[in-house]
């Protein structure tokens, strides 16, 4: 929680204590500046012409949270986070809260990229804010988010614009698939619109797979016309399956496959998704082998059943990537897993 002692140091928060007390500038919950505040520091120092980096940052999968463990488990989560961007930011910036479960800050010492990437190496590391476990009264559940960032008068040299490239960034990171960090580059982000990175509707993705699926009578000709609309859409690198005998194949890569006859031990539920592989290595130890030659991080998989009788399994499984599966893409991969189901069921033929 800030203090005045932190806060009076900025002309802007020094010219808001002389009518206003501190539990009017700070967001109850979290003891972050609050949003009008944020705002108004960062705009001042663009007034004033003192360079800054501004950040976004928004946490991934907020409402899992709040709907498993409740909503006093979120409350925690979102303290803690905040205070830990307070550690971090230390005496070289300020943080406020946006909204939500998202966060404002400001940082006045990391202006170059390099300082930057440095800076969100420790926010995503050594347990300080993200990619840790959350102690909590009777949970502790992981907590990963997505930043984008700009610099003044680097990157802009008016607010809008400032505000506008955080935002696309912001989106950029989660259509790379969350848990990262973006930094503003122009040649890289300058001609981003965030209408083509937040994707179409899932109505419209499942249409769009459905129409491809059916283009084709062969099912692995199938798989690879629903990849296309996968990748497009999801901006997924592979699309994997698993036979009947429990072979692991590659939809981009027919040369791929490898035995992994233990994924049964994973797949107790219908659908399986994780970024950590530790418990595949205890309990599939042949597919974690198979995922540690494709260097997989982060996986997703479903079964192929119809009724009590399983076809195989369809996996997204991505290299170099800690990516967190969001609901909507769940959902997308279970479809195609019924599609294909109930093609084998119709037809016989294998996966």
């Amino acid at each position: 929680m800030y203090t005045i002692d932190k806060l009076i140091k900025y002309p802007y928060f020094e010219k808001l204590f002389v009518t206003n007390s501190l539990s009017d500038i700070l967001d109850p919950l979290t003891g972050l500046v609050q949003r009008k505040h944020i705002i108004g520091f960062a705009q001042s120092l663009i007034e004033d012409n003192v360079p800054f980096t501004f950040g976004m940052m928004d946490l991934d999968n907020f409402k899992f949270v709040n709907d498993t463990y409740g909503h006093s488990a979120g409350d925690g989560v979102l303290k803690a986070v905040a205070h830990g961007l307070i550690d971090c930011l230390g005496d070289f910036g300020v943080a406020g809260r946006y909204g939500g479960d998202e966060y404002l800050f400001v940082n006045t010492r990391d202006l170059e990229y390099d300082d930057k990437k440095h800076f969100f190496e420790g926010v995503y590391t050594k347990d300080r804010v993200l990619r840790r476990n959350v102690e909590l009264p009777n949970c502790k559940p992981f907590i990963t988010a997505t930043i984008g960032c700009a610099t003044f008068p680097g990157n802009a040299s008016d607010y809008e614009s400032l505000f506008s490239m955080i935002d696309k960034t912001l989106y950029r990171g989660k259509s790379k698939g969350r848990n990262c960090y973006i930094i503003y580059v122009e040649e890289k982000h300058r001609t981003m619109e965030i209408q083509t990175l937040s994707g179409h509707g899932l109505y419209t993705t499942l249409h769009n797979i459905n129409e491809q699926f059916e283009l084709s009578g062969e099912l692995h000709e199938k798989l690879k016309l629903a990849f296309k609309t996968l990748r497009e859409e999801l901006r997924i690198s592979d699309l994997f399956f698993v036979d009947e005998h429990r072979v692991l194949r590659s939809v981009k890569d027919p040369a791929f496959e490898e035995k992994v006859p233990d994924i049964d031990n994973l797949m107790s539920v219908d659908l399986y998704s994780s970024n950590s592989l530790e418990y595949m290595r205890l309990v599939a130890p042949k597919l974690h082998e198979a995922y540690r030659l494709k260097e997989i991080e982060t996986t997703m998989i479903v079964k192929v059943n119809v009724r009590s009788r399983v076809f195989g399994f369809l996996v997204f499984a991505e290299p170099h990537s800690l990516r967190i599966w969001q609901e909507e893409e769940s959902a997308i991969l279970f479809f195609l897993s019924r599609l294909v189901a109930a093609h084998i069921d119709n037809t016989g033929e294998k996966l």
